[in-house]
Order: structure tokens, then sequence, then C-alpha cells
């Protein structure tokens, strides 16, 4: 349920601009096929600093200026966050700056860490409505909340028409370093993109629709032992003289094989198959591989699927999702630098879950990033999540901040929730939370 005493106060809002102008030979910069394709909603991320970490140090004031601060000097290097996107699918470097607003809020910061399944809380917090149409195209917002009892949320809304999630965790890593001084080995962000991946002549694209369903998100959290347990099971001879599955991998095949469950169960529909697609980063995987501080949306989707009126065991699903991912190598990236086939069997696929042929579900995995080493001179986050997506038959997997255990956000419409929170075999492996 959610928090009725959360209350949340603007304080003061502004424009954080690059402490230096952008040179003008920097100020068009044209967004890449695959940021043309990418999804034109906003990704919510914050980080969470409780008031004992925070204790001793600087007074919120001071932090605030800090932030401000680095933010501004980021900026030089991740220019294009502070411009504008227009039409075309071109962003306008135009140092028309960063939203940063700070807010005080009621109640104990626990109480919401507590309470992950009250995610309208969670977006309460965030610098406006993630899922909002805004009157001008904001590339980046951030919010500075400080709860009564001294603990501290910084709040991030980035587009992803622009940003995926390597560009955005590479951009919080380098503003947190020069927040708390640390300019030894400073982030340098390569806008590269667009001339392995030229833009198509689309227009009108980046554009953002409204929900037509209800979506419902909750957590799920994967221990460790759980993940052991699964990842025996997943390890058969499918992958016999091969490295055993993955937490991803494994975590994956267990949610496919279980929203698979779920669907048979329900009166038959036009479906025939069923289907699941893993983002995959590109920059270690083309040839050459790109720099890891390549900024833009540089992955793809890898796609696994099976027969909807077959049942499928757990370690074949899982053996699937691995021969998808194994699939995205050098040549195959080669194949979607051909911008109108690629274009074309994206829209096919659309229309294929449009008619309803398709049921397919969408996997994204942030454990690799150094979400928790996102230290602003108080600490490492105490917790870090990214709640909510605007579209159904969505996963996020983030890492739990013990490392260890794997945090599963799932966003499916309000009907299907109710049959997958219940789940049994589901839950005798996750705890929701």
């Amino acid at each position: 349920m959610e928090m009725n005493n959360l209350n949340v106060e603007i304080i003061s809002t502004e424009s954080i601009k690059p402490s230096s102008p952008t040179p003008s030979e920097h100020r068009e910069l044209k967004l890449s096929f695959l940021d043309q394709v990418a999804p034109s909603s906003y990704t919510p991320l914050l980080f969470f600093y409780t008031a004992d970490q925070l204790h001793g140090g600087d007074d919120h004031r001071e932090r605030c200026r800090k932030l401000k601060e680095s933010l501004a000097e980021t900026l030089n290097r991740f220019y294009l966050l502070a411009g504008t996107l227009v039409e075309a699918y071109l962003v306008d470097c135009n140092d028309d700056g960063v939203e940063f607003s700070e807010a005080r809020v009621s109640g104990r910061m626990s109480e919401v860490m507590e309470k992950p399944h009250d995610v309208v809380s969670l977006l309460r917090l965030l610098p406006f409505d993630h899922d909002a149409v805004l009157e001008r195209e904001c590339i980046l917002a951030v919010r500075y909340n400080v709860f009564e009892c001294g603990g501290v949320v910084v709040a991030l809304c980035v587009t992803h028409k622009i940003v995926d999630g390597t560009s955005a965790t590479m951009f919080t890593k380098a503003w947190a370093a020069a927040c708390r001084g640390d300019d030894k080995y400073p982030v340098v962000p390569t806008f590269d993109a667009t001339e392995l991946f030229p833009p198509m002549e689309i227009r009108g694209g980046n554009r953002r629709q409204s929900r037509m369903e209800k979506i419902v998100t909750r957590r799920f959290i994967f221990n460790k032992s759980n993940i052991a347990a699964l990842k025996h099971q997943a390890n058969s001879e499918a992958f016999l003289n091969q490295r055993p599955p993955s937490r991803v991998e494994t975590v994956s095949g267990f949610l496919w094989k279980r929203f698979m469950a779920i669907a048979q169960q329900k009166p038959p529909t036009k479906a025939k198959r069923f289907a699941v697609i893993q983002a995959v980063n590109l920059r270690n995987r083309m040839d050459p591989p790109l720099p890891p501080n390549s900024f833009g949306n540089l992955w793809w989707f890898a796609t696994a699927d099976a027969p909807i009126d077959e049942e499928q065991d757990f370690p074949s699903l899982v053996a699937k999702i691995r021969e998808a991912i194994k699939e995205i190598d050098g040549d195959y990236i080669k194949t979607i630098q051909d911008t109108e086939k690629s274009m074309k069997a994206k829209m096919k696929m659309g229309q294929m879950v449009y008619s309803g042929e398709l049921e397919l579900y969408s996997f994204t995995s942030w454990c690799s990033f150094p979400l928790y080493e996102s230290d602003f001179g108080w600490g490492k986050p105490a917790w870090v999540c990214s709640p909510g997506r605007p579209y159904k038959n969505v996963v996020l997997f983030v890492n739990t901040s013990d490392g260890e255990g794997i945090e599963a956000w799932v966003n499916l419409t309000e009907t299907d929730m109710k049959d997958f929170e219940t789940d049994a075999e589901l839950l005798s492996f996750a705890s929701l939370s």
C-alpha cells in the first residue's frame, strides 16, 4: 500500500549548466540508428544514503552545493545531457542545462526502503513523472531528496532515447567521483555510435505515448542460496563442457518458465509462440571492441522462443537464452548495421506481438553495472533501485545490496500480476517485498 504520510515538498529548482560552454563544433549530435529505435521512456534511478552514513559530515546545504558544482563540471564531458532532444533525432547541445531540484520529504527513509512494493512512493522521489510527456524534450533531471530522519535520496530521470544503462551508470560514476574530489581517473565518454550505426530518415518517433493499460510493478528477491539451487537445476546436459549457467541466465530461464506456465493456464489465445528478448551490450562484442566509455544506446536484443503449446523444461529454456545471447557476435552486429533490414525485422516482431501471434517478454540485466560504487563523498549507497517501467512484460535485474542476490523488478498488467505474484513455484525461490 502507498505511504499516505509521505509528503514531498519542493524547496528549490534551478538549471545546472556545464561550467564551460560547449564548443561550437559539438553543438549538434546526431543520434544513431540504435538511439532511434530505443524506447522513448525515461529511466528512473534512485540512490539511497542513510542518516548514519551522513552523520558528522557536511550539512545538507553543503552537500547540495557540492552536487551542483560537480554536476556542472561533469556536464563539460557529458555535454549532450545538458542539451535538448529535437525532431529528426538530433540533440541540440545548447547548454540549456539539467533541471536540479531539492525537496524535503516527511517520514523516515527506512520506511520507504522497507516497502519497495510501494512503487508510487518511490516514484514521488523522482524529479518528474518518468512516464510524463514534457513541454521540452528534457534529457536529464535530478532531485536531491532530504528526509526528516536525515537520510538522502539522489534521484535521476534520464531519457532512454539516447542513454542506455551502461551510459547512465557511466555518467553517475563520473559525477560521483567529481563530487567526492576524485579526479585521478576521470571518465571521458566517446560519442561514436552514429558513425557505426547511421540513422535512418524517421521523423516524429521520439514522441512518448501514454499507457494503454495499467502496469503494476513488483520486486522479487532471489537470494544467494535460492539462485544456487536454481543453477543446480539448470545445469543439465545442455551445458556439458561449457561454463555453468550464470545467475542472470538462470533467473531469466526460471521467470520465462513461470510466465509460460501462467499463460498456459489461461483460455487459449491466438499466440503461437512464446519469446523472450534479452538486452545485450554490444560494446565488447563488436570487432574490434568499442571503448567501454562509448556513450549512447549500444545494445541489441537476443531473442529466444518456443512453441506456446509445448511443455518446456527449465534447463532447455536456460540453454535457449544462452544460445541467443551467444549469437550476438561481431558478424551478427554487422547485420544490425544494415539499418533498413534491422528495422524491418524489428517491425515484423512488433506486428506479431500486436496481432497476438507472439507472446513477448523483455529482460534487461544491470547486474554487471557498478551502481553501488556511486559514492558522492558520503560512502556507497545503502540501496539502489530503478522502479517502474511504462511497458508490460518487462523485467529488470539489479544486484541486491550485498552483491550476491538479484532483485527482479517485474512489470505486468494488473490482471497478469495477480496470477504471477501468487504463483507457488515462483514464491518457493523468490520473496515478494
